[in-house]
């Protein structure tokens, strides 16, 4: 791919994160969860801009931050929408006509590799759309939840065959085209989700997976930080 453009989507609300909500925002080590983001994405030649998207109160907080690590390829910030589809509809609508490709990736995955984004941008070539996951370890059931004031019962329905179960994480990476076309047919249609590749996909689009990592976990509850730090510290023993 000649020309990608990466976009972060940072606008979460972090209901389960508590601490402000602000998730982004919260140190990793020495650093904002973000900037371990913005780091990987800015040291790949393939990708030529960043768009981050914050929350409307968070604009001053990124712009703070983006002037203290300048980071080359942010040029511009998309203010987030009131669904993280909103939110990275908006920021296609800043994306230049002569991108080739888009990469979305989550703005609470600090770990990526670069490794990883570079692999998904390489395996676009022959599909509409690449993700990455990895297949799910534990034992999934479907359940049946019912009751009324406030008691909840939880009947197991059936156990699902794991062998062919991923969990998927981001970056997900589409042809520019096949990704606006999917994201003006759904956004017509009132048509939602929290995953770019749903959307593609529901549109006919041809979408690979590619093996991720088990360390790119999802920021979502504090304890969820203290993990990222256990695997940092790690990376960094291996590191050295």
């Amino acid at each position: 791919m000649k020309k990608v453009t990466a976009i972060v989507p940072a606008a979460g609300l972090g209901k389960r994160f508590g601490q402000g909500g602000n998730k982004p925002f919260q140190m990793l080590g020495n650093k904002p969860l973000v900037v371990w983001i913005f780091e990987v994405l800015e040291s790949i030649n393939e990708i030529a801009e960043i768009i981050p998207v914050f929350k409307k109160d968070d604009m001053a907080l990124g712009c703070n931050l983006l002037e203290k690590f300048k980071f080359s390829k942010v040029k511009r910030i998309a203010p987030g929408g009131k669904e993280r589809q909103d939110s990275v509809y908006g920021a296609l609508a800043l994306i230049d006509k002569e991108t080739d490709a888009v990469l979305i990736h989550d703005g609470v995955r600090p770990l990526i590799e670069k490794s990883i984004v570079e692999e998904s941008i390489r395996q676009l070539r022959r599909v509409d759309g690449v993700v990455v996951g990895v297949p799910l370890k534990d034992t999934i059931k479907k359940i049946l939840s019912f009751g009324s004031q406030g008691l909840t019962e939880v009947l197991v329905q059936k156990t699902l065959d794991r062998k062919s179960l991923w969990a998927i994480q981001t970056p997900q990476v589409f042809k520019y085209s096949v990704l606006m076309k999917a994201y003006r047919k759904a956004m017509d249609e009132r048509f939602y989700s929290t995953d770019d590749s749903a959307i593609v996909e529901k549109y006919g689009g041809k979408v690979k997976a590619i093996m991720g990592s088990y360390s790119n976990i999802k920021i979502t509850t504090p304890e969820d930080l203290d993990i990222a730090e256990l695997l940092l510290r790690k990376r960094a023993e291996s590191a050295s």
